[in-house]
């Protein structure tokens, strides 16, 4: 019987291989009216500041950014590579496992539907969020470049509980705020049924951009411009996080931290709104504990006492060094702030740099740029943490978690959640609890992968997950998520830095699910693998289909790389 199955699918293969012809799938058919045109390396110098000295880009903190507007600078400086279609075989490999149960989440669903235009077609780096009482209301934003760059914004709704998608098109946060760059953040304000979806925009300060919001009052489906979070000139990488408890002292109240680049450092700057997102107050400046600057990772709080931690990480100079993850706690609704936690030196993930910017490593070669950064989630002053490193020898990283019983004061030696035994890369995870102690992680993971290169129609990487029933004492196996293992997607926008692949992916855990999305190559446009948002949900209880198993004596990570010396900088 395999051998006339392989007998089938060897016939089919020349038939296409004949035929000149690429095998379809479901996601491919749904956008066969997508058209592919030939990149355009041209950028719009009306975007770029009056004036601007190149020369300025380090003194500034342009090369430490991660927006799109900071990558606009640096590809027009010549500092950067902006995206292109990268040259690969219109027949190549089988990429999908046709026979690998998934066994985590249900259906994975694309979140980006309708035509697109090649080369505008990067969709990543997500945030994922549910109304508490209408479990069916999904929203779930993310960077868009289909129309840069003049915007890159984006974001799907779901009436449904995410059965079916809607994307917004056109995006309604390309207007109200000058130009749109990005880096998602979306939260539901509980007491007044509002969403709320946070971008960075130039219509709120100058030069690179401050915050701004757009509302919603019917479920996503249409957007009202709302208020500037933060008005400012070199804003990047905001988080936030909405307080849904009605037992909480700070309930309605949202958050948002970001970095600020306009100030020495820069520290993590946080903001919060009481009144729905009208105003917001003066931004809390966290202490740096001795850093030069700490990236803001991502924000959370507290499910049932209310307290807000901030997750941040000392870079310590970037590029292939160490790294040190830092946490923040605010007991008081966000006026003020404490440093807990500041963690041992690890060596940061990555196989590579960024082409013409050593500061970001990156996971293959010198694509997909990423430093470990993860996300933490709370509840009952358990603080958890996730977070990607270096593993041993050749392998370009490992996902680790981390536990504190105390608030944030002290965590646990790191447990490696990946348990596979290859050298191939796990990244870039994230994390959710929610009210019941559910804990699901969730991380790219390439060990089924047979090669990685960009755009090519191969196996790379599938969502990976791992589960804890008790607030993260004991955790089941790590088993697939995504339905597929995905192809490496190309980064074919030239307005767009060519190592970017998406920085983050927030998950949040709504009443019974952990929503979790990402970025994901299985769609070809044009016969190059891209780029697409999908999305997928985790139930929150024990998962019928996995074998809990008690977890394992954290082992020690590995340890810290002596650092290379980098390349200066101008």
């Amino acid at each position: 019987m395999l051998i006339g199955l392989l007998i089938v699918v060897a016939g089919v293969f020349l038939a296409l291989l004949g035929s000149g012809a690429s095998s379809p799938s479901a996601s491919s058919s749904a956008k066969a009216q997508q058209k592919y045109q030939p990149p355009i390396k041209v950028i719009d110098p009306t975007l770029l500041p009056p004036g601007f000295d190149c020369s300025q880009i380090h003194e500034l903190g342009i090369d430490r950014q991660e927006n799109f507007r900071a990558g606009l600078i640096m590809i027009a400086c010549g500092a950067a590579e902006g995206g292109s279609a990268p040259n690969v075989s219109f027949v190549s490999r089988l990429w999908q496992r046709l026979f690998a149960p998934f066994v985590y989440g249900g259906t994975d669903v694309d979140l980006i539907t309708g035509a697109e235009t090649s080369p505008h077609v990067t969709q990543s780096e997500t945030f994922s969020w549910a109304n508490p009482d209408n479990l069916n209301q999904i929203v779930v934003a993310y960077n868009d470049s289909r129309i840069a760059p003049s915007n890159y914004s984006g974001a799907s709704y779901s009436s449904d509980g995410g059965l079916t998608i809607t994307r917004l098109n056109p995006s309604p946060f390309a207007t109200g705020h000058g130009t749109n760059f990005g880096d998602p953040v979306v939260l539901y304000n509980r007491p007044n049924a509002t969403w709320h979806a946070i971008f960075l925009a130039s219509g709120c300060g100058s030069f690179n951009a401050g915050i701004g919001d757009w509302t919603s009052s019917d479920g996503g489906v249409t957007w009202a411009v709302g208020a500037c979070v933060h008005n400012s000139s070199n804003d990047d990488r905001e988080s936030g996080w909405s307080d849904m408890n009605p037992s909480s002292a700070f309930y309605g109240r949202m958050y948002v931290s970001f970095n600020n680049f306009a100030i020495a450092g820069p520290p993590i700057s946080v903001t919060f709104s009481t009144d729905n997102g009208a105003t917001w107050s003066a931004p809390q400046n966290l202490p740096l504990g001795g850093a030069s600057s700490v990236r803001d990772v991502q924000i959370t709080g507290d499910l049932l006492t209310g307290d807000v931690y901030v997750a941040g990480m000392n870079e310590m100079g970037g590029g292939l060094g160490n790294r040190a993850n830092m946490i923040y706690r605010s007991t008081d609704g966000g006026a003020t702030w404490a440093l807990t936690y500041t963690g041992p030196p690890f060596a940061g993930p990555g196989s590579g740099l960024c082409s013409n910017n050593s500061y970001f490593a990156t996971m293959f070669g010198t694509y997909w740029r990423h430093m470990g950064w993860g996300e933490p989630a709370a509840y009952n002053h358990v603080v958890h943490y996730v977070y990607a490193q270096h593993g041993a020898g050749a392998d370009p990283g490992d996902v680790y978690y981390i536990r504190s019983t105390d608030s944030g004061a002290t965590f646990s030696s790191p447990l490696r959640l990946n348990t596979d035994a290859t050298t191939t890369a796990q990244w870039q995870p994230n994390l959710s609890v929610n009210a019941n102690g559910s804990l699901f992680a969730m991380w790219y993971d390439g060990r089924e992968g047979t090669g990685c290169t960009p755009g090519a129609n191969t196996p790379c990487y599938r969502m990976w997950g791992r589960k804890s029933a008790d607030n993260g004492v004991t955790w089941q196996a790590d088993m697939a998520y995504s339905d597929v293992v995905s192809p490496l997607p190309a980064q074919p926008d030239p307005n767009v830095a060519a190592c970017y692949a998406g920085d983050y992916d927030y998950a949040s855990a709504i009443g019974s699910n952990h929503l979790a999305s990402w970025a994901d190559g299985r769609v070809a446009i044009g016969g190059t693998q891209q780029q697409d948002a999908f999305t997928d949900r985790e139930i929150a209880g024990p998962s019928p289909t996995a074998s809990p198993a008690p977890t394992a004596t954290a082992r020690p990570a590995p340890s810290p790389r002596p650092r290379p010396s980098l390349p200066p900088r101008p």
